[in-house]
């Protein structure tokens, strides 16, 4: 059994966060695979469901960002999951926007729903990381990320969480990598690779070869010839 944590807060004033992403993935992966309702359980929401042969749970912790870990130690030890189960979404600044990563253990960033995990767990729990920028000041961030998505931003993060969605299954088994690389391909359309190639060599226009140059040389000749004369004859008062 899995269990896949989603961080954010609860609450409608909260919904379109960048903070709420990993909310929103999992809202994304239990419509795609049709788990059964959200309901009131281990101080959040749970949906519980299949994925790719996986039994897997959704968590969605109620306790508000920075005691994210009191909801996700509480299912953990009740389900019986280690830490090396458990796949935490959650939004990355330190990311660009649309970028994805998959970690294990290591620092939180000052992400504070993480760090509450790991002080009610342990660090070897894996993190899916959702890049959502960063505002360019660290005064800023708290402010960005306690704000909605922009509107424009929608056109890389419904298209994200509609892929995470269908490549859940080979997080479901334990492949981050194989769940990474398909998320890739499907955001990136069709899977052609669309850098633009080199373009043809520029068409380096040439005079034309005279294809008789003796008989044009013997040509000018003749007419200079021809001036010379006229210019003695001028010199003598005769005309031509």
């Amino acid at each position: 059994m899995k269990l896949f944590v989603g961080l954010g807060n609860p609450g409608a004033q909260y919904a379109r966060h960048r903070h709420n992403v990993g909310f929103m993935a999992l809202d994304r992966i239990a419509e795609a695979h049709g788990f059964g309702p959200w309901r009131k359980r281990f101080q959040g929401e749970t949906a519980e469901g299949t994925i790719g042969g996986e039994r897997v749970v959704l968590l969605k912790p109620a306790t508000y960002m920075n005691d994210s870990g009191r909801a996700v130690g509480e299912a953990a030890r009740f389900l019986k999951i280690p830490l090396e189960d458990i796949y935490v979404f959650h939004d990355e600044i330190d990311l660009a926007p649309g970028k994805l990563k998959v970690k294990t253990g290591g620092g939180n960033a000052g992400h504070n729903g993480l760090r509450s995990i790991t002080a009610h767990l342990d660090n070897e729990y894996h993190r899916v990381r959702i890049g959502v920028g960063h505002p360019g000041s660290k005064d800023a961030v708290a402010y960005y990320v306690l704000r909605d998505f922009a509107k424009a931003e929608h056109a890389w993060l419904e298209p994200l969480l509609d892929a995470m969605a269908d490549a859940a299954p080979f997080l479901a088994k334990g492949d981050g990598a194989r769940f990474l690389s398909q998320v890739a391909l499907k955001t990136r359309g069709d899977g052609e690779d669309d850098t633009p190639s080199d373009p043809p060599p520029e068409k380096v226009a040439r005079t034309p070869r005279n294809p008789h140059p003796a008989g044009e040389r013997q040509t000018k000749r003749a007419t200079a010839l021809a001036e010379n004369l006229k210019k003695w004859l001028a010199g003598r008062g005769d005309k031509e």
